[in-house]
């Protein structure tokens, strides 16, 4: 066995990585034990001087001596171990990050990955030395320190000599600055409870004690197969259940009546004419509800196939709308495409029941290809974008194609015929729960059509209508859309594009290549499974890039967005009423609304932000961190405050009629039974940060919950809470 070394300054110490490999388990990553290992690099012989090597040649073994000096622009290849590589895991599943002497952080391309020494399973990584966006001015010489991250775990950190500079020995010996993040141990607190925690991040609106213990006792996928079955909405928490109501507002349910007399029903106007009992029933359906993975799967469909309070203006409405996403949370993405364009709510919204062969409105059109399908450039399965000879982008279509697109979806309206057709009609208010029909065959555009065109395709072209009348030209409209359906169902983009959508709203903000494409390959083999989103669902959450008890590669995760800071709070901390005797009643806008976010009331149809934003000054694909400014970071603070120290009271004039209150009982409990403090920094280290807590937080922390008096538990179980949630730590779920 060759001589090779490597070097991480916590938990491994310097030795021959012959003993190394002989000490490292092999391990299968299964629900029994969901820890990826943690990847290593390589160092030269008694140096902290990455293993690496020209590699504007092919790499196929480990060199005896690291090269000195790399170009900017150039290739190098570093060489890692203890990995273990699924079928078809290649290079799109690592990341090299690099930081310079002013701390700025780079990720450099990954472009090759090779077995170099297969009997110690030792990999070279190519990659090149520049930044990915540029965002960064890479050093022209000195040391960088470079690390390797794999399904979310990063490597020891090693030094790299960029340029002309000159030898400055050990660049590590001595240095605090540059050392290892910390590796965590394996198990943190219970047996695997830092992975059900993050599981439960996942696949929930926030973990509760009651909940991780039952996934403790069943495991993750017998609770996952529990809730693909469950009930939804769940028993206690029904829809709101509004009739639908005239556009104009009756003058019994605008406030006051007649002769200016209070309204004898104050309720009338939220109730039916605002999105009021949609959102409070959706805060109670996150607190209390069963069918949790259903319900946030709708949350996060409904952030692509956006449709907003704004606009729509009926309760009604808007539940008619949310019963589309919940019903196909776990069904097949083509038929939510179907009933999502005949969705009445949608056609107001993008105002394809609007538009005619006399009056052409591309908005429908137009996004049901960008926004809620396939997006604007050609994607690899992975995700990765497709370019041309000269590196552009390819388009996916142009605006002859959205023009297509637009005549072809003409003449749909809210449907309003007879009972048997529109069960659901109700005469003088608009029918926005049927889906909508062909109701003036006149004003549907029978000219033919080019749409997408695509290897393999058979539904581009879109034959005329030649002297159709009636009924004909219904048939010809519903063929028509079908076929349309069809064209952008089986584009190569929709794969990657939903499937990167989804990790990232459940799992991490700018998952590897690798995660993408095992994804897109669940959801392409499912294509005509009318169970296809719970088998992609399932994939992304089992996922060995999104299970494991920690995760330490620097990127990963996300920032939670509003809704899902205060559920997750409530939920761990059994959120009920103001006066603790009942439900809350989930009256909580007001309360996220500075923090840029309020349910069912995005600013456009491109949702609070969009999928693809990068952090500005990072190439850090981070969606939620577009709500993030200096304002609503302050925002966030001041709504855990609220939140934890006073609750939200009743308030006539908000219509809070009961509040919210977190409940705190089980912590002082525990701040009795220890005054040191120990005990109640370990149950919220599981809780809140499933066991990733560090020493100094720690101390920090503890320090300050015990400048209040032992004989105030509440008040010490109050700050401990505040100053956990606040953490930039607990702000990012990982």
């Amino acid at each position: 066995m060759k001589n090779y070394r490597y070097r991480s300054t916590l938990f491994l110490s310097p030795i021959f990585l012959a003993i190394t490999l002989l000490a490292i388990p092999s391990i299968a990553q299964n629900e029994e034990n969901p820890n990826s290992p943690t990847p290593v690099l390589l160092s030269t012989t008694g140096s902290s001087r990455a293993l690496a090597t020209d590699a504007t040649k092919p790499v196929n073994v480990v060199p005896t001596a690291s090269t000195s000096n790399f170009p900017l622009n150039g290739k190098a290849a570093v060489f890692v171990t203890n990995v273990r590589l699924m079928k078809g895991e290649d290079y799109t599943a690592f990341r090299v990050y690099a930081e310079d002497g002013l701390r700025h952080l780079y990720r450099f391309p990954v472009v090759g990955l090779k077995i170099a020494d297969k009997e110690n399973q030792i990999y070279a990584i190519t990659f090149e030395l520049r930044d990915e966006l540029g965002v960064w001015e890479v050093p022209a010489s000195g040391d960088i320190f470079v690390s390797v991250a794999w399904r979310g775990l990063q490597s020891n950190r090693l030094a790299l000599r960029i340029g002309k500079s000159s030898d400055s020995g050990d660049p590590l010996k001595g240095s605090s600055q540059y050392k290892d993040a910390q590796i965590a141990p394996e198990n943190v607190g219970d047996r695997y409870s830092g992975d059900r925690v993050r599981f439960l991040e996942q696949a929930t609106f926030g973990p509760s004690p009651a909940l991780d213990l039952r996934v403790r006792r069943i495991g993750i996928k017998s609770w996952l197969n529990e809730q693909f079955e469950i009930p939804y909405p769940s028993s206690g928490t029904p829809y709101p259940n509004f009739p639908l109501r005239p556009t104009t507002l009756p003058l019994t349910c605008n406030g006051q009546i007649d002769n200016g007399e209070p309204d004898p029903d104050p309720f009338c106007y939220p109730n039916n004419y605002t999105q009021y009992p949609v959102q409070n029933w959706f805060y109670r359906e996150a607190f209390y509800g069963d069918a949790q993975l259903r319900h946030r799967v709708a949350w996060a469909l409904g952030q692509l196939w956006v449709i907003s309070g704004t606009d729509i203006q009926q309760s009604s409405h808007m539940v008619a709308y949310h019963k589309i996403l919940s019903r196909n949370a776990f069904g097949n993405w083509r038929t939510l495409m179907k009933e999502m364009t005949l969705s009445p709510g949608m056609g107001d919204y993008l105002d394809m029941r609007e538009s005619t062969r006399f009056y052409f409105n591309e908005n429908f059109a137009r996004e049901v290809l960008q926004l809620f399908n396939i997006g604007l450039v050609m994607l690899n399965p992975d995700g990765t974008v497709q370019t041309d000879q000269q590196n552009n982008p390819i388009p996916t279509y142009d605006q002859r194609v959205v023009g297509n697109f637009t005549s072809l979806l003409t003449g749909w309206n809210n449907c309003e015929a007879s009972l048997a057709l529109c069960p659901n009609r109700s005469p003088g208010s608009p029918n926005f729960i049927d889906p909508m029909i062909i109701t003036n065959t006149n004003n549907h555009d029978l000219s033919a059509k080019t749409l997408l065109a695509y290897p393999g395709s058979t539904t581009t072209n879109v034959p005329a209508c030649e002297g159709c009348t009636g009924t004909a030209v219904t048939t010809y409209a519903n063929n028509s859309l079908n076929q349309a359906l069809d064209n952008i169902y089986n584009h190569p983009n929709v794969a990657p594009f939903i499937s990167k959508f989804l990790i990232e709203q459940l799992v991490t903000g700018d998952p590897t290549p690798a995660y993408v494409g095992r994804i897109s390959a669940v959801f392409n083999a499912n294509r005509t499974n009318p169970s296809q989103l719970k088998e992609v669902v399932k994939a992304i959450l089992l996922d060995p890039e999104a299970r494991g008890n920690v995760k330490t590669e620097p990127r990963y995760g996300k920032l939670r967005e509003p809704v899902l800071l205060l559920t997750n709070l409530a939920r761990q901390f059994d959120a009920r009423s103001f006066d603790r005797t009942e439900q809350s009643d989930g009256v909580l806008t007001a309360e996220t609304s500075p923090m840029g976010q309020v349910a069912f009331m995005q600013p456009s149809v491109f949702n609070f932000y969009p999928p693809q934003y990068i952090v500005p000054g990072t190439s850090f694909n981070g969606p939620e961190y577009a709500l993030y400014t200096t304002g609503t970071a302050v925002s966030r603070i001041n709504f855990i405050n609220t939140l934890v120290f006073n609750g939200v009271p009743v308030n006539a004039e908000r219509r809070v009629t009961v509040g919210t209150s977190l409940g705190l009982a089980d912590l002082q409990s525990i701040i009795a039974a220890d005054p040191g403090g120990n005990d109640l920094m370990d149950v919220l280290n599981i809780r809140l940060m499933h066991g990733t807590m560090s020493d100094q937080m720690r101390a920090t922390i503890l320090n300050a919950v015990l400048t209040v008096p032992a004989s105030d538990p509440l008040l010490r179980a109050k700050r401990a809470v505040y100053l956990v949630a606040t953490s930039s730590q607990y702000q990012v779920q990982r």
